[in-house]
């Protein structure tokens, strides 16, 4: 009887120290697992974090950075700002610095144009000559795609902003984008009575 009670006993112990050595190969398990999954984790996030910094480091202007999918600030002009603090500004051209000798209704800085475009505005009075001036389209490389007068709409012998129109027809170019450029009539021919308001477009 104290035979069997010793071999129970003795079973009893080495069933408790299998089932004690699974608990901790089981624990063990877990832990590893967890640790693979945590450094997986950490590797997976080291690399994108490389791959975002480099196409980051790769941005150079506005548009790039739109592309990106970089938050834009609806300033005008508008601005673009990557992860690394960087700050883009649309490229708008001279409209600004132009505003107070002639407006641009159509087309905006930076528009997708297609042939036949129509150009509307206004412009000051001594902007014009004989109620016209040139407008010109040129692609990236500044090679000239249409060139046409634009016309006033209204009497030009005004200081004030008289509207203007023109339609342009013109081959899609080799280049993505080009120019839109309104010069001021100049019929003297001297440097110091030239301008111009020249704006970025894109094509279609």
């Amino acid at each position: 009887m104290g035979l069997f009670c010793n071999n129970s006993a003795i079973n009893y112990y080495l069933f408790k120290q299998i089932i004690m050595n699974n608990k901790k190969n089981k624990l063990t398990v877990i832990i590893i697992l967890s640790l693979l999954i945590i450094s997986a984790g950490f590797i997976f996030w080291y690399l994108m974090n490389q791959k975002n910094q480099s196409q980051t480091s790769e941005i150079a202007n506005f548009k790039q950075c739109t592309i990106a999918g970089y938050p834009i600030m609806e300033s005008y002009p508008r601005q673009c700002q990557t992860p690394d603090g960087r700050n883009f500004i649309e490229d708008i051209g001279n409209e600004l610095e132009k505003q107070n000798l002639i407006k641009l209704d159509a087309p905006r800085p930076n528009a997708l144009v297609r042939s036949p475009l129509t150009v509307k505005g206004e412009a000051r009075g001594n902007w014009f000559f004989e109620a016209s001036f040139p407008v010109k389209l040129l692609d990236a490389n500044g090679n000239q795609l249409a060139i046409k007068p634009a016309q006033a709409q209204g009497d030009w012998m005004t200081s004030n902003f008289v509207p203007f129109e023109v339609t342009l027809e013109f081959a899609l170019p080799a280049t993505q984008s080009g120019f839109l450029v309104l010069e001021k009539d100049n019929p003297s021919g001297l440097p110091e009575n030239a301008d111009e308001l020249k704006i970025p477009v894109d094509f279609k």
